[in-house]
C-alpha cells in the first residue's frame, strides 16, 4: 500500500482567511465558551475559510431546497475513492458502510454490535476524553492501557489489558483512536498488524476512530486499520469533518472488514436517519473536490508546526513537545513549568489564552495542555505569548 504525496495545489494557506475580528463573530463553540479578552486555541475547530466546492455544494442544497432526509452511497464512493488515492488502500467496499450521525455516535453503535451492557472496553491515554464520556454512557467500562513514554503503542501493556478484559471468557473492545489524539501519533503498519494479532488471540474487536485520517504530514503514513493482516473483523469510524473543518455538518461513515459486515449489518436502520443529508453533501464534496485544499492547509499546519517549536524555545523552553506527524493538535508537556496538574487553568486565568487542559485525557494527561495549531500563525504567536506572560504571572519556571 504505497501512500500517495499530497499534491502542489497552488491554493492559498485557509488558515490565513480571517483576521482576528472576523473569527470572533463566528458563533461556534470555539468562539462562544470563552469571553471575547479570551483567545481560543483548544478545542478542534479550525480558523479557516472553507473549500469552495463545499461551499457550493452547500448553497446549491439550499438553493434547490434539498434539505431532506439523507440517501445513497455517495459519501462512501467519495471515501472509497480518496482512501485509494491518498492511501493506496482499495479495500474500503462500499457494500460493508452505513451512514452514522458523527463519528462518536458510531462509535458507540459499533460497540452495542460487539459488546454488552458492562463490558470492558480498553482505551490508550492520554485520549480523545470523550472517548471515556460515550463508552460510560453507553454503559460499558473503560480499561485503561497507557501509551508508552515515547507516545507510541506499547504492546505489552495491551497485551496484559486484553488478557484482563477478557478473563472468564467475556465479551470485550478495543477503542483505537488513529491517528492518536492528542498526541498526533500515526500508528505504522507493524504496529498495527500486531495489534490485529493480539485482538484475535484474546477475542477482543476493535473499533477504530480514524476521523484525524486525512490530516497526516509528509513523511509520515495512514495505514487503516481494516487494511492490516488480521484486521479483517475490524469495524471504523471516518468522516471528513475534522480535516475539512465541518463539524457543523453532521455526517460520518461506519466502515465494517471482511469479517465485519454481518455485525455491521445488525445495526438499526434507524441510526441511518440521524446524519445530516446536508453534512453527506458536504463531506462528499470535500473529499472527492477539495483536495487540493487540503493540501493547502497541511502545508500551512506544517508551517505552524514548525512555529511553535521555534516560538516555545524562545518564550518557554522548559515545555516539551513531540511534534506529531498528524492531526493539528498540539501535546503540551507543561510539568517543568511548575503549575500543578492543571496547566491550561493556568493559562486562562492569568494569560487569557484557552487551551484543552490535560485531566480528562486520562492516565497521563495531568501536568499536560493540548494546544489547537489550526489558527494563523499570527494568533499562534500571540497564544505563546499569552502562555509565557501567564508563566511569569503566575510565579511559574520559565526555563
Amino acid at each position: 500500500m504505497t501512500r500517495i504525496p499530497h499534491d502542489t495545489s497552488g491554493e492559498p494557506n485557509p488558515l490565513n482567511a480571517f483576521s482576528l475580528d472576523q473569527l470572533r463573530r463566528r458563533t461556534s463553540m470555539k468562539w462562544r465558551t470563552y469571553p471575547e479578552d479570551v483567545l481560543p486555541v483548544w478545542v478542534a475547530e479550525m480558523d479557516v475559510a472553507p473549500p469552495g466546492p463545499v461551499v457550493r455544494a452547500v448553497t446549491d442544497a439550499m438553493e434547490s431546497g434539498d434539505t431532506g432526509y439523507p440517501a445513497g452511497t455517495a459519501y462512501a464512493e467519495a471515501l472509497a475513492a480518496f482512501a485509494d488515492k491518498r492511501w493506496g488502500w482499495s479495500g474500503l467496499a462500499v457494500e460493508r458502510t452505513a451512514i452514522v450521525p458523527d463519528v462518536m455516535l458510531g462509535v458507540v453503535e459499533m460497540l452495542r454490535l460487539v459488546t454488552g451492557p458492562g463490558d470492558p472496553v480498553v482505551v490508550n491515554p492520554p485520549v480523545y476524553p470523550p472517548f471515556y464520556d460515550f463508552v460510560r454512557h453507553a454503559d460499558r467500562r473503560i480499561v485503561e492501557a497507557p501509551l508508552g513514554d515515547d507516545g507510541r503503542l506499547d504492546l505489552d501493556v495491551l497485551e496484559h489489558a486484553f488478557r484482563g478484559a477478557t478473563e472468564g471468557g467475556g465479551r470485550a473492545a478495543y477503542l483505537l483512536c488513529s491517528p492518536h489524539n492528542p498526541t498526533g501519533t500515526v500508528h505504522t503498519a507493524e504496529e498495527l498488524t500486531a495489534v490485529a494479532a493480539l485482538a484475535e488471540r484474546h477475542g477482543v474487536r476493535v473499533v477504530a476512530d480514524e476521523i484525524h485520517a486525512p490530516v497526516v504530514f509528509e513523511g509520515a503514513r495512514f495505514v487503516p486499520y481494516l487494511s492490516v493482516p488480521g484486521g479483517e473483523r475490524g469495524l471504523s469510524l471516518m468522516s471528513a469533518s475534522k480535516a475539512w473543518n465541518l463539524a457543523g455538518l453532521k455526517a460520518a461513515l461506519a466502515v465494517a472488514g471482511p469479517g465485519a459486515g454481518d455485525d455491521l449489518a445488525r445495526m438499526p436502520e434507524v441510526v441511518g436517519h440521524g446524519p445530516s443529508h446536508v453534512g453527506i453533501l458536504a463531506h462528499t464534496a470535500a473529499l472527492r473536490d477539495a483536495t487540493g485544499w487540503l493540501d493547502a492547509l497541511l502545508d500551512g499546519l506544517d508551517a505552524n508546526r514548525r512555529l511553535l517549536t521555534d516560538l516555545l524555545a524562545e518564550h518557554l523552553p522548559t515545555v516539551r513537545c513531540r511534534p506529531g506527524d498528524a492531526t493539528y493538535l498540539a501535546w503540551l508537556d507543561c510539568r517543568d513549568l511548575g503549575l500543578g496538574d492543571d496547566p491550561a487553568q493556568v493559562f486562562l486565568d492569568h494569560g487569557r489564552v484557552a487551551l484543552t487542559g490535560g485531566l480528562p485525557f486520562g492516565t497521563g494527561g495531568a501536568g499536560h495542555a493540548r494546544l489547537n495549531l489550526a489558527t494563523s500563525p499570527e494568533l499562534l504567536t500571540e497564544a505563546v505569548r499569552r502562555m509565557a506572560a501567564a508563566v511569569r504571572a503566575a510565579g511559574g519556571t520559565r526555563g
